[in-house]
């Protein structure tokens, strides 16, 4: 198991209690944004640390077309992973292994936290 997939399944038996149907949907997309926002913090980190270097790889709309795929696709992964038969397997597995203490509270500052770093790396240089 994944930190993502532990991620996915807390998050995922969080709301299980509370919105029954709509669970799956929101863990992917939970899931989904944070690894859009490990992504962004990355490609912040790369541009700063390329424009530092005097190094020309790509133009700033090539760059965020390129996130937009990548954001699509991680999408579509997740939905692909975590949906139907393969997430009641490893539900079950982690049902049987332990139960998941972490603050939901927490779980969400994560991505948004995130998001501030590669805000502030982005001003940063």
């Amino acid at each position: 198991m994944t930190t993502f997939d532990m991620l996915f399944f807390h998050v995922f038996q969080y709301y299980k209690n509370k919105k029954v149907r709509k669970a799956d949907a929101i863990a992917t997309c939970y899931l989904t944004f944070l690894q859009c926002a490990l992504l962004l913090l990355l490609g912040v980190f790369f541009s700063k640390f390329f424009k530092q270097m005097h190094v020309e790889t790509m133009s700033s709309s090539k760059a965020w077309t390129l996130y937009v795929i990548a954001v699509v696709f991680i999408y579509f992964k997740n939905w692909m992973q975590y949906g139907g038969r393969k997430r009641k397997v490893r539900n079950a597995n982690i049902l049987k292994n332990k139960r998941l203490n972490y603050s939901i509270w927490l779980i969400w500052f994560v991505p948004f936290s995130l998001l501030a770093l590669s805000y502030i790396l982005y001003q940063a240089f």
